[in-house]
């Protein structure tokens, strides 16, 4: 885990369950979930997305199971997935039944939809007896229209009050292994009715913001509303909901926890700056291309390009490996020191070269195998600079002696 997560709040302390092998709440790290779009029936259309998920960061994943073939396809696809799968239920009774006969590792069932006590009580039965837990998954857009009234809508209160219901008739069979997520496709609401739910509930909480969108919208109310929370300690699993490939989700949530430095890094991490008018080359397009070469790579590290090579090395000092533009030249460098100077059309090539080393050789081996007249040309190179632009772009001196006489000759008030 990251020192970066020491910063935040202490994550808040809750029961443990188990979705198949992957441990969710106390302090078992936090968990990536995504759901497949394809027909759950389509057993290798299924897979394939499944490990395309997993791929990308996803440790459990949800299919849907609305219909007797969907369930038949349940029982092929669960043993040959590389991750736990949670069957979604809707209205049907039958349906939660026939994932868990399918062996599911986990069911979500929606308040909202499945009303019956009656049918719930056999479910947390069921789910029980065969030790699956269950996610009670709140929806905003879904309430109970009983509870919609009695709260005037669909508040915080609204969305925990649901959860604390279907909670209640799970307490009536004795049955407790379970999360919650109140999801809404408000920020602001689901920011507070998770707030809420973290003071009203022990259990593991699963955080989303529901029907967030399309890229880039969607990715952005999602990481509000997520990011939020986890900075404040709360939450223990999520999922980013977009309307886009579901790999997109699984790649934003292992992206995010991986910034906020909860959970290890997996893969690429690359920063660039924005460049300005110092940058002697097109950093976006540099940076584009150094994305896609070490993507392909997947390899754990942070990697930097900059556009200066006076400030680039010292601001991006901390990347695992970089490499800052100069005038036909990179500076190629290794947790701020600089390497290996490289010709400007070599950077990326360069760059994947390092990469690959690092990972191979490691970071302090590698800086032990520096070109040792890299440093003297790097400066070389920075001096030149400087020389061209001018060291006191702001005519810094000059401001002062103004200053100097104006106060001088205004006097203090």
């Amino acid at each position: 885990m990251d020192v970066t997560a020491s910063f935040l709040s202490p994550r808040r302390v809750t029961r443990q369950i188990a979705v198949g092998s992957v441990k969710v709440g106390g302090d078992a790290p936090i968990s990536v979930q995504s759901m497949t779009t394809t027909k759950t029936a389509d057993v290798e259309g299924t897979l394939e997305q499944i490990y395309a998920l997993a791929a990308n960061g996803a440790d459990i994943v949800r299919c849907t199971c609305n219909d007797q073939a969907a369930a038949e396809g349940l029982v092929q696809i669960v043993p040959r997935s590389p991750v736990p799968i949670v069957a979604d239920i809707h209205f049907h009774v039958e349906m939660a039944l026939a994932a868990l006969e399918a062996g599911v590792q986990g069911l979500r069932l929606n308040p909202g939809n499945l009303r019956k006590p009656e049918e719930i009580k056999l479910v947390a039965s069921e789910a029980r007896d065969r030790g699956v837990p269950i996610r009670i998954g709140v929806n905003a857009g879904s309430l109970h229209p009983d509870i919609y009234k009695r709260f005037g809508g669909a508040t915080p209160e609204a969305l925990v009050e649901s959860a604390r219901l279907e909670l209640a008739y799970f307490d009536e069979v004795g049955f407790s292994d379970v999360k919650i997520s109140v999801k809404a496709s408000s920020v602001a609401t689901m920011i507070a009715a998770y707030r809420l739910a973290s003071a009203t509930f022990d259990h593991p909480l699963h955080l989303g913001v529901t029907e967030a969108g399309p890229l880039p919208g969607g990715l952005l109310k999602g990481t509000a509303g997520i990011a939020t929370l986890l900075a404040e300690g709360i939450g223990d699993t999520l999922r980013y909901s977009l309307t886009a490939d579901p790999v997109e989700e699984a790649r934003a949530g292992r992206q995010l926890l991986e910034s906020l430095g909860l959970r290890e890094r997996k893969g690429l991490d690359l920063i660039a700056c924005p460049s300005c008018g110092r940058a002697e080359v097109d950093v976006i397009k540099v940076a584009t291309e150094a994305q896609a070469a070490l993507n392909a790579l997947d390899v754990p590290l942070q990697v930097a390009v900059m556009g200066c090579v006076v400030n680039g090395p010292g601001e991006a000092r901390h990347a695992d490996l970089g490499i800052a533009a100069g005038k036909k030249r990179g500076h190629l460098f290794i947790k701020g020191e600089i390497v290996r100077v490289v010709p400007e059309d070599e950077m990326v090539e360069a760059l994947v070269e390092e990469a690959k080393k690092i990972i191979a050789e490691g970071v302090e081996a590698r800086l032990l195998a520096r070109d040792l007249t890299a440093e003297a040309e790097a400066a070389a190179d920075r001096a030149l600079l400087l020389d061209d632009r001018g060291t006191d772009v702001n005519h810094a001196q000059e401001r002062i002696e103004r200053i100097r006489r104006r106060v001088e000759h205004e006097g203090p008030d």
